[in-house]
């Protein structure tokens, strides 16, 4: 999965080093050196996590961090910074940091962490990227390559599950409980088929596995 991220940082070396390898992990990385232009670029892009340095113009770290957890924003947070006491890391964990490291440090161990708190806290993300595709829940939207791509709901629901739970057979008694949840009236008949036809006419057939006797399973 290609996660979003955004890089806040106004040293330019280390802005260009973090995003260099992040991008080599395969990850959608964006850039700012001040916290104004950060809200605006969470706006835009929902990123899965931040790496969002301390010490900003315009807008602290902290104000940025403050401002997405007052909006409902569920991005989880990388911070940087040159201070070093346990009071103030303690303070950033507090206002909803994920993670904390102080400058200097590895880019590689960088890495490493950002891959750790995106294993823990994946599922929260805004938008979810796989070859192209891409889907945004908060927003309700969906495109393929840039393109946007109109789902009904029932549509838009299974793409949701398959692409939290990719590789991973879905049986049609599953795939019913996510359009219909607690409605035990619902009577299993071939509904599900009509609405895999339907997301593999729109998205690609090949996204859309039959597993024969089993179910369906969703393969970016």
């Amino acid at each position: 999965m290609e996660q979003t991220i955004l890089v806040v940082e106004d040293d330019p070396m280390i802005q260009n080093l973090v995003r260099m390898y992040l991008e080599n992990d395969g990850h959608e990385v964006y850039t700012c050196s001040d916290g104004n232009e950060a809200v605006e670029l969470v706006i835009e892009h929902e990123p899965c996590l931040l790496v969002l340095d301390l010490m900003l113009p315009k807008k602290s770290g902290e104000e940025v961090c403050q401002w997405m957890r007052h909006n409902g924003y569920e991005a989880a947070v990388l911070m940087l910074t040159a201070k070093v006491s346990s009071e103030e890391k303690i303070e950033a964990l507090k206002m909803g940091a994920d993670d904390y490291m102080i400058k200097p440090f590895s880019p590689e161990e960088l890495a490493a962490r950002v891959q750790s708190i995106l294993r823990r806290t994946g599922h929260t993300c805004q938008k979810i990227t796989y070859s192209g595709l891409t889907i945004k829940p908060r927003k309700g939207e969906v495109s393929l390559h840039g393109e946007p791509k109109t789902l009904t709901k029932i549509e838009f629901t299974l793409l949701y599950h398959f692409m939290r739970h990719p590789h991973t057979i879905c049986s049609r008694d599953l795939l019913t409980e996510q359009i219909y949840p607690n409605d035990e009236s619902v009577i299993m008949d071939r509904t599900i088929d009509v609405h895999i036809k339907h997301l593999r006419e729109k998205l690609g057939a090949g996204r859309f596995l039959t597993v024969r006797g089993m179910g369906y399973k969703f393969v970016p």
